[in-house]
């Protein structure tokens, strides 16, 4: 009955490391295969499963063989809109109890399309597996299309495409200009989120007759991943799949055309309402995605544009030129594209930008890259590979992911072993052959009307697929009474916690250690006093600046040297200030952790902030927050830490401000790395695949003999949130704002008091996922939307509550109610018991993914430390939320959600919304973006 094949992990990808990291770890770079068992139904449905008992969870995807490749003639977006509809009803369930099954028993879900295919997936505690797989039989084969769902889901993808493509500067260029200008003759031309035309004009027999030609076993791959019982899925596949029927009239999801490859070269020049920085980039066609050169060109996209070492980074970014370059394959099954481009630095000329981009990509055609670079770009590649196989859920999307682009379940491995294999003359042959002049699409992207005549394919666009209209009656959700219940949950597997083990070194330095997994990897999450509480006012932005520079040279190397070693070691090394310390955080193979984290301890340690390199990231910095600026999302999230705490020192900006940015001198990071960066007072978490006494012994020899010189810095202030501020509305007008951004913020209460875990479970109930009140009111009711959530911020006094979402700048005020009304409901009616207990699951469920993975268990420990709270309750949340009530929760939501107690902040087209605004907070205080003052407590 079943075609089974199962493919154990017998063997090791090893792939050497480059030369100076071999000589310290004397081993080379190991990725465990992805083992599975794979067969598959009479109706053609295929089953993958990846079995992982050291984990709680399960997760669950359906991986369709349709994606916006296959949209319709005259439907573009249409297979994401559908991604949307077939999760709102069945016959037994009811609209959104989806949402429900999954959230409230802690687990998550989402859906996501791409041209290649549509997956809907769900992770849940591992006994809740039936449940799942009931619900995908039910979407496979009871959905319920009805005009209520069609028009829902249509108004919530008008609006991601409003809020995600036409509102932000480079959304035009990522989802409109680039597949328009990458294909001729392939449906991946067209965007697949689609345009507003096209939504506008579908209907809802579209949509039954997209279901009905596309939807069934026969096109389904069922991936499952965690830990399962194999012969107890096997059972449960049969009685949930093995009945539903292949397609009875089948379209061919299979698209039969291919580019045939450019041999004249174009130029675009493309516009957007305010984009701030411009963007020039070249693309090329490339190969589909089982070609055997594909691994040679994600090498050479590697050497082009991956971290400071690259090609692009050495030619545009060094000299000033670019304030960020990329260069990627995006990949598909059909056809792939090539694509650079680099973020034009302000001031500079974007001509001059393209010229040392196009003579970056000749250098590589013409010269033969260095066996340093290749390696580095292999260790790269891999090292990314063996940080998503670190959960079982990494694992599935690899695989599900190279398969439905390959139709090989064997390609992820493929992949990694082809990248093994490539040469120094291979990434030079597909270099010539891929990225000739000829055959080259060059773009300039800038502000200015945008009008897509501008940037039309002179290829006519091809006719598409017309599918045959839908038959029989659309389906109805059964009454109660009739409904089948989903499936209760099975038995809870028993899985091992991790044991948390602490030590000090003799210089005070703390560390604490966690052997989380078994997948050799390694995290180092350092926190260290003196965050952005600490800048002057004057100065905002100083500690955030001095750990992001601390890479760009110390007294034993420069920052070419330290990119290119921790590059060449697969290190993902990332530093950023956070109100209450700074942070660098490590995450390296266990092959070469020893010597990433030597250089992680030179950056610490040592940093010299030479002149020029502080000159060229000040620059870089501050051209980036002019992009963030020009964003209502980005911009409300920096007023509003003024606008919270004044001027206390958590009033700061954290990334700072232009002006307080070149304010700031070589002198001043020193001073501050100097004085606050130090061993007493500085906490180091080792997670990931590394026992606890090796995790002791690598700290030792990496910061054992730290004893810097000079004086500690001043103590930080004590009262750093400072006094409570005015309860204030204020609209920040940005009259070319594509959207508003809506907030609502007030100050909480900090993680020791009382009731901070009541407070967790009501904010919950407001705002946390799908299910929370605002989502429910907001995007599923209203539309407005694409999304609204509450969260409550991780500072160590006096935490932000924040609720946002974004919106048309015309219904902003509309939104601004919704939420306040919301924010009012929690004082007015007491949460029940069975809500809160639901909403327990959720906030637990987040929890323990968040602790799958070494560098997510070293965020929690380290998000713990900073607020002052034992790390051992890293492991504790779920009992501290079962002691919280459902009457306690009721008492903190009515308390710190009270609307009397809560500012208002909208920045968006005020002349759009500002007379209604009046009518809810007569107290409205408008501020022009141009007299905007962040540094100031009133904002002006």
């Amino acid at each position: 009955m079943f075609r089974s094949v199962l493919l154990a992990a017998c063997a090791v990808l090893a792939l050497p490391l480059p030369a100076s990291a071999q000589e310290a770890a004397g081993t080379a770079l190991e990725v465990p295969p992805i083992a599975y068992d794979r067969w598959q139904l009479p109706n053609g449905l295929t089953v993958i499963a990846l079995r992982d008992p050291s984990t709680a969870t399960v997760t669950t995807s359906l991986w369709y063989d349709v994606g916006a490749k296959n949209d319709p003639e005259g439907r573009s977006g249409f297979a994401h809109l559908f991604e949307h509809i077939l999760s709102r009803k069945t016959e037994n369930m009811p609209y959104n109890l989806i949402y429900s099954l999954v959230a409230d028993v802690g687990g998550t879900r989402n859906a996501s399309t791409s041209p290649d295919r549509t997956n809907y997936f769900e992770t849940v505690p591992a006994e809740y597996l039936e449940t799942m797989l009931w619900t995908h039989r039910e979407r496979m084969a009871l959905p319920v299309i009805d005009d209520h769902v069609f028009e829902s889901e249509r108004g919530v993808v008008k609006e991601e495409l409003r809020t995600r493509v036409l509102a932000p500067p480079y959304g035009i260029l990522q989802r409109f200009v680039v597949p328009e200008a990458g294909f001729d003759l392939l449906p991946q031309r067209r965007p697949s989120i689609g345009v507003m035309a096209d939504l506008d004009a579908a209907t809802l027999d579209d949509a039954r007759a997209f279901h009905q030609a596309y939807y069934g076993p026969d096109t389904a791959t069922l991936i499952v991943a965690g830990n399962f019982d194999p012969a107890n899925l096997r059972a449960l596949v049969e009685r949930y799949f093995a009945d539903i029927p292949p397609r009875t009239a089948p379209v061919d999801v299979a698209i039969a055309a291919r580019e045939p490859g450019r041999t004249a070269p174009r130029t675009i020049v493309a516009r957007a309402p305010g984009v701030p920085l411009p963007v020039v980039a070249t693309l090329w066609q490339l190969p589909g995605a089982a070609h055997p050169d594909m691994p040679a060109l994600e090498v050479l996209g590697a050497i082009m544009a991956r971290g400071e070492s690259s090609r692009a980074y050495l030619g545009l970014v060094l000299p000033g030129l670019a304030v960020e370059t990329e260069a990627y394959v995006d990949t598909a099954e059909e056809g792939s594209l090539w694509l650079q481009s680099a973020t034009v630095s302000a001031g500079a000329d974007p001509a001059v930008a393209a010229q040392a981009l196009a003579a970056v990509t000749a250098a590589l055609r013409d010269r033969p890259v260095s066996t340093a670079e290749l390696a580095e770009a292999k260790a790269e590649l891999v090292a990314d590979s063996l940080r998503g196989r670190e959960t079982a859920r990494g694992r599935a999307f690899e695989l599900g992911e190279y398969l439905v682009m390959t139709g090989d379940p064997q390609a992820a491995d493929r992949r990694l072993a082809g990248i093994a294999a490539v040469s120094v003359e291979d990434v030079q042959r597909v270099a010539r052959l891929y990225l000739a002049p000829d055959a080259r699409t060059d773009i300039t992207y800038a502000s200015g009307p945008h009008d897509p005549a501008e940037y039309a394919n002179p290829v006519p666009m091809p006719q598409f697929v017309t599918l045959p209209p839908p038959t029989g009656a659309p389906r109805v959700v059964l009454p109660d009474g009739e409904r089948q219940p989903p499936p209760a949950a099975g038995e809870r597997p028993a899985v091992a916690v991790p044991a948390i083990a602490r030590s000090r070194l003799a210089n005070g330095l703390e560390v604490i250690a966690t052997q989380t997994g078994d997948v050799p990897l390694v995290t180092l999450s350092v926190l260290l006093p003196g965050g952005s509480a600490s800048d002057p006012r004057g100065q905002a932005g100083l500690a955030n600046l001095a750990a992001l520079l601390a890479g760009k040279g110390t007294s034993h190397a420069d920052a070419r040297n330290l990119a290119r070693r921790l590059e060449g070691l697969g290190a993902d090394l990332s530093s950023v200030a956070r109100s209450d310390g700074t942070v660098f955080i490590l995450t390296a193979p266990r092959a070469g952790v020893a010597e990433a984290g030597a250089i992680l301890a030179d950056m610490i340690r040592n940093p010299t902030y030479p002149a020029d390199e502080v000159a060229r990231e000040k620059a870089r910095t501050i051209d980036g927050l002019s992009v963030a600026m020009r964003e209502p999302g980005s911009l409300a999230g920096m007023a509003m830490r003024p606008l919270l705490y004044g001027a206390a020192p958590y009033g700061t900006v954290g990334g700072g401000t232009p002006e307080s940015l070149a304010a700031i001198t070589r002198e001043d990071l020193l001073a501050h790395a100097h004085g606050w960066w130090r061993p007493a007072g500085t906490q180091v978490v080792v997670t990931g695949g590394i026992a606890p006494e090796d995790a002791f012994a690598l700290v030792q020899g990496l910061l054992g003999d730290w004893q810097p010189a000079g004086s500690p810095a001043p103590a930080p202030v004590a009262d750093r949130a400072g006094p409570p501020q005015p309860v204030r509305t204020v609209v920040i007008d940005m009259p070319d704002a594509g959207q508003a951004a809506v907030v609502l913020a007030a100050r909480g209460p900090s993680r020791r008091a009382e009731d901070a875990y009541a407070l967790d479970l009501a904010n919950a109930v407001l705002g946390v996922g799908a299910n929370g009140r605002l989502f429910e009111e907001i995007r599923t009711r209203r539309s407005l939307s694409y999304g609204a959530y509450s969260s409550i911020g991780s500072t160590a006094d006096d935490p932000a509550i924040v609720a946002s979402a974004q919106t048309a700048n015309a219904t902003a005020d509309e939104v601004a109610a919704v939420m306040l009304e919301q924010f009012a409901r929690l004082g007015a009616e007491p949460l029940d018991a069975d809500t809160v207990a639901r909403r327990r699951l959720l906030l637990a469920g987040g929890r323990a993914r968040a602790l799958e993975t070494g560098a997510g268990y070293g965020g929690v420990m380290l998000d713990l430390l900073a607020q002052g709270i034992d790390p051992a309750e890293v492991s504790r949340y779920a009992e501290r939320l079962d002691a919280a009530s459902a009457a306690a929760a009721s008492a903190a939501g009515a308390h710190w959600f009270d609307p009397a107690r809560t500012s208002l902040l909208i920045v968006g087209n005020a002349a759009e919304f500002i007379d209604d605004l009046r009518a809810i907070r007569p107290d409205v205080e408008v501020i022009p973006v141009a007299e905007l003052d962040l540094a100031s407590a009133t904002l002006r």
